[in-house]
């Protein structure tokens, strides 16, 4: 039985921070959001304007263009491949996204073309004028299928949806399983529905996100430490998301994401330093290795009186990280404050969920097998510590 849950929580945590997931690529990188702005192109029309803003290397690769396009740097190059393959990626977007106005398909021209940047990735951003026959007090219909599972390139696109058309304003996310949005529904619990689950899922597949709140996790021993820890991140990060997506707050990417990774790499210390506090545990070489300062016990009573006030600081980075995660830019309306808020929720849902299965497993796992335990989670902290390093690296080199 000890046999068992050492196995099953030294997997957990060796999965969860692979180099294989972790190191290829960035910690957002198996999906991707797609953004767009729809709006009435005049007052008393039909016609629809839409701003659409998707991942250029993306873009690229599912229009199947070669190398030298996907691959393009710097905002001139890519600028110029994009002009090049208009008529390539025009086809590739119209055929997925879709205007209709009482039922009728609204016909797309490509007005403009230009790159831009969302969370520190270049995205290639397409206003397209929609020209539709429907009446102009008539229901449109917005469709995407942008970026499908089938092409194999990313999984679950999610194309966010802000909108003005047909007398209402709101936010929508649309997926594969739900790729439409019709005006005139009454919408609003759905749209909190959509967003809710959207905040769940980027704090599950943000990566750096999870190893964060593993690497607290294993230094907490007291139900009180996680309970503190836990409110004091939440409390933290709600804040700066809050702000940050707002606009009122704004932090350049090149710097929060390299001290999302510094975090993650400080905290995933700590708990290697606290972990031999139990000297037994470890060859004598590596416990006076990591005693640096006194007794590992002046250690654990040292990060005692700085947690709080440490997460709390690097919850304020993350909540940052959060807003330009979920990138919208978008107008102050109250529709969007409670698509925030609905985000907010989903995330602390699954933080919540987090914490709720793998503390009691680590409780558990300590009272089992106390000495094969901290061998498993000082493996596990380990290799955090090495992936968050390795970000710290490739995203400052980016900067």
């Amino acid at each position: 039985m000890r046999i068992r849950h050492t196995v099953a929580l030294a997997g957990l945590l060796a999965v969860v921070s692979s180099p294989a997931g972790g190191l290829a690529a960035s910690a957002h990188d198996a999906t991707s959001d797609v953004y767009a702005q729809v709006q009435a192109a005049a007052p008393g029309s039909a016609d629809v304007s839409v701003v659409l803003d998707l991942e250029y290397d993306l873009l690229m690769k599912s229009a199947w263009l070669r190398a030298e396009a996907y691959e393009a740097t710097g905002r001139a190059a890519q600028l110029a491949e994009l002009d090049e393959h208009e008529a390539a990626v025009d086809g590739y977007v119209t055929d997925r996204f879709a205007v209709t106005s009482d039922g009728d398909p609204c016909t797309p021209t490509l007005a403009a073309a230009d790159v831009v940047e969302r969370g520190g990735r270049a995205y290639a951003s397409l206003a397209y004028a929609y020209a539709c026959a429907g009446a102009p007090d008539g229901v449109h219909e917005v469709s995407s299928a942008l970026f499908p599972d089938a092409e194999s390139f990313v999984h679950s696109t999610e194309t966010i949806v802000e909108y003005a058309l047909d007398g209402e304003e709101g936010s929508a996310v649309l997926t594969a399983s739900s790729p439409t949005l019709t005006t005139g529904e009454h919408r609003l619990l759905k749209q909190l529905a959509e967003f809710f689950v959207l905040g769940g899922e980027h704090l599950l597949f943000g990566l750096d996100h999870v190893l964060f709140l593993l690497a607290l996790l294993v230094g907490a021993r007291r139900l009180r430490d996680v309970v503190w820890t836990a409110t004091a991140f939440a409390v933290a990060h709600s804040i700066t998301f809050l702000l940050a997506a707002l606009g009122v707050v704004e932090v350049p990417a090149i710097v929060v994401e390299p001290v999302i990774a510094a975090s993650i790499a400080v905290v995933a210390g700590v708990d290697l330093v606290l972990l031999a506090r139990d000297g037994a545990a470890l060859p004598s070489g590596v416990r006076d290795a990591l005693a640096w300062r006194g007794t590992v016990r002046d250690e654990r009573t040292a990060w005692d009186r700085w947690r709080l006030p440490l997460v709390f600081v690097f919850g304020l980075v993350h909540g940052v990280g959060f807003a330009g995660a979920l990138g919208i830019d978008a107008a102050w309306s109250w529709s969007l404050l409670w698509s925030l808020l609905a985000f907010n929720v989903g995330i602390e849902a699954v933080q919540l969920g987090i914490v709720a299965v793998v503390f009691p497993l680590l409780v558990l796992l300590r009272a089992r097998a106390p000495r094969t335990a901290r061998w498993a989670l000082g493996a596990g902290c380990a290799v955090i510590a090495v992936v968050a390093l390795w970000w710290l690296l490739e995203r400052t080199a980016l900067a």
